[in-house]
């Protein structure tokens, strides 16, 4: 008798599954204006709020549509805020990292790295969280290395006041801070890498997030930001290709 309940039971359950994946819709993601708004693939919920939130992980080559393999170590974060026109979920940018197999390269033997963390504040008022990493070709002093640690954290903030928030995350991610870094601590120390290998957005971004049912405007090529006209898929929980 139970073996004959447990046989009707199944194909009830099955159907139940099956009704609840159709109920769920499928949800357009766009990079915020500072990426100029380009595909970040697809997702699927049952209602737009649960949407609201969620965070997805792409590389900037992936971003670029892979044409630069050399921006492969670049992690993205990007996290929904909101749905606007025709299923279209608008994120914004929150952060980034660089991948653990790039960093360890960086600092092979017989090299010294220097590692900080600290908040820095825009000249729009957008404060972030940064992790910068710098590397030098051989093996330094503590009282060397310390002084080299303290100027690249008086660096940072004096380069971020200077800047809004999207051209400091513009020069972040293509390596020009890296660069400007470098040639304020050459003085000090001919250091061979800088690189900014983790950051926190801890606010929006100005014309990041396009207002409530307004259009998203069509991806642009251009020097103005990092990404380029098309993106592959995200591989996120629930997220598809797009």
């Amino acid at each position: 008798m139970a073996d004959k309940e447990s046989t009707t039971k199944k194909p009830a359950l099955a159907r139940t599954v099956k009704d609840k994946w159709r109920s769920k819709r499928w949800y357009k993601l766009k990079a915020p204006g500072i990426f100029q708004h380009v595909d970040l693939g697809e997702t699927v919920a049952t209602e737009p709020d649960q949407l609201a939130g969620r965070t997805i992980e792409i590389t900037l080559s992936e971003l670029g549509g892979g044409a630069d393999i050399s921006k492969a170590h670049i992690k993205l974060r990007f996290q929904i805020e909101r749905i606007s026109g025709e299923n279209v979920a608008e994120t914004r940018f929150i952060g980034h990292d660089l991948t653990s197999d790039y960093v360890r390269r960086l600092a092979r033997r017989k090299r010294s790295k220097i590692d900080a963390s600290l908040l820095v504040t825009t000249k729009d008022g957008v404060q972030m969280r940064l992790k910068p990493v710098a590397v030098g070709e051989h093996r330094l002093q503590s009282r060397l290395r310390s002084e080299l640690r303290n100027t690249l954290r008086q660096l940072l903030v004096d380069e971020a006041a200077k800047r809004t928030a999207a051209d400091f995350v513009r020069e972040m991610l293509q390596g020009d801070l890296g660069k400007t870094l470098s040639q304020g601590l050459r003085t000090l120390y001919p250091l061979k890498k800088i690189e900014i290998r983790r950051s926190e957005i801890l606010g929006p971004i100005a014309d990041e997030v396009a207002p409530a049912g307004a259009e998203v405007p069509p991806a642009e090529t251009g020097p103005s930001g990092p990404a380029a006209p098309e993106a592959p898929p995200v591989e996120e929980s629930e997220v598809s290709a797009a």
